[in-house]
């Protein structure tokens, strides 16, 4: 049976969310959506093998722990935000790796479309 090193994927993109995201308290408090995409490091074989949802993340289990910690309390930093989502994702599924990039539409108007950041992080 074929078998490869390179890790498998879980592939999330164009996720929405609402948050109250920014450094004045105006901001936070309109509560705008952010987007994210996500990337999962985790084994894929055993769920390829059996076709058994039981077998991997069940995607609507990582929408819902995202939607939980955007929305859940303020986050002045795009930064602050990411990082609190790759926290969360380790801390509820055996995931080995997270790239997740975080996006915030209009941060500056009239200037730029989206601000955001991509963060990596592996267990």
């Amino acid at each position: 049976m074929p078998h490869s090193n390179a890790p498998d994927i879980i592939l999330l993109e164009g996720i929405e969310v609402p948050a109250a995201l920014g450094v004045t308290e105006a901001e936070r408090q309109m509560r705008r959506p952010v987007r994210l995409d996500l990337e999962l490091g985790f084994d894929l074989r055993p769920s390829g093998q059996t076709d058994d949802l039981s077998q991997t993340i069940d995607y609507g289990e990582i929408y819902e722990i995202v939607e939980k910690v955007a929305g859940g309390r303020e986050h002045k930093l795009v930064e602050a935000l990411g990082e609190r989502i790759a926290n969360a994702l380790f801390e509820n599924f055996p995931v080995e790796s997270v790239q997740l990039t975080v996006r915030k539409s209009k941060p500056i108007a009239g200037v730029l479309d989206w601000a955001g950041v991509r963060i990596t992080r592996t267990r």
